[in-house]
Formats: structure tokens, C-alpha cells, sequence
């Protein structure tokens, strides 16, 4: 793991963790013989050093329970959903906020998530989290609007490609005339 491969969009959810026990999100520097340094995602950026024994949710690997076909929806596409929704930040402050305002929130952004698998509580860290992901990396979520952009882009090159490449038979029987 010493080449460090650049991450765009949504990827860089495999740089970013939740360590059971300690608040916040935090960047994912090196794994070291003791186990794993991190750097907290906050204005302090403090560096630290995550023991073998901790739990640590890399936020790739995090789903959601549903009740459709899909038995869980990653993480990154309810951030993508949230992002579509409420822009930049959601003004649903997860303290104050009601069990039934925190409910009403997820139900618009996925509405078959299972309610009996999905608390209060994990809804209150989603919109903690895509708030700190939103504000201090918000390349995240740039480079996944470029991406999707590029994709459709992508899609419609094929056709010019192909008429161009139908044109080329045709000039070069014209210049060996």
C-alpha cells in the first residue's frame, strides 16, 4: 500500500472511516504495525493512532437496510441522493431534530429503507457524516457530478467515432485517384 492511487468521486469513501467509540469521520493515512494512523476530518485534522482492536467501518462498506429487491443501498448512493435533495448541507440538526423529523428525512431520500433495522440513531450519524464529508471533502462529491457527467458524454461519443471512422474509407479512395 505504499503507491498511493488516486481516488475520484465516491471512492474516496474507502479513504474515509468511523471509529466505534470516537466522534467524527476520519481520513485513513497508513496501516503501521500497531495498527491503523488516522486523520480526524474537522478543522483540527489531528493525526492518531487506531489500535487492532478497534472497530473501524470503512464508509465503502457501508449499506443501509431496505425492504426492496435490494436487501441494502450503499452509502454513497444515499449521500448522492441526499446531495440531489438538500445541495451543500442538510439543515436538519441531528440533536434537536425529532424521531418522526429524523424519519420523514431518510423516508424522502430512501423510501423503502427497513424501519425495523434502521434507528434513529443511524440516521442521525448519515446526516452528521454527509455534513462533515460535504465540508471538508467536498471533492467527493464534485468529482462524482463530473463523473456522471463524463458518462453520458462517453455514451454518445461511440456514434461519432463511428461516423468518422465510415468517412475515412471513402476519402482514401478519393486521394489514391
Amino acid at each position: 500500500m505504499s503507491e498511493k492511487v488516486e481516488s475520484t468521486g465516491m471512492d474516496l469513501l474507502k479513504e474515509i472511516a468511523n471509529v466505534s467509540g470516537k466522534g467524527g469521520l476520519f481520513r485513513i493515512l497508513k496501516p503501521s504495525r500497531a495498527g491503523v494512523i488516522v486523520e480526524s476530518l474537522d478543522e483540527k485534522r489531528e493525526k492518531t493512532l487506531i489500535g487492532p482492536t478497534a472497530r473501524v467501518s470503512v464508509l465503502k462498506d457501508v449499506s443501509i437496510f431496505t425492504d426492496g429487491e435490494e436487501e441494502s443501498a450503499p452509502l454513497a448512493d444515499v449521500f448522492l441522493k441526499i446531495r440531489e435533495e438538500h445541495g451543500e448541507e442538510v439543515t436538519l440538526q441531528p440533536k434537536t431534530a425529532s424521531d418522526k423529523e429524523l424519519i420523514e428525512f431518510l423516508n424522502k431520500i430512501l423510501p423503502d429503507f427497513d424501519r425495523s433495522k434502521v434507528y434513529v440513531s443511524d440516521i442521525k450519524k448519515i446526516i452528521s457524516w454527509y455534513n462533515l464529508l460535504s465540508k471538508y471533502t467536498p471533492e467527493l462529491f464534485v468529482a462524482s457530478a463530473e463523473e456522471s457527467g463524463e458518462e453520458a458524454a462517453a455514451e454518445e461519443a461511440p456514434e461519432v467515432v463511428a461516423e468518422e471512422v465510415a468517412e475515412a474509407p471513402e476519402q482514401e479512395k478519393k486521394s489514391k485517384k
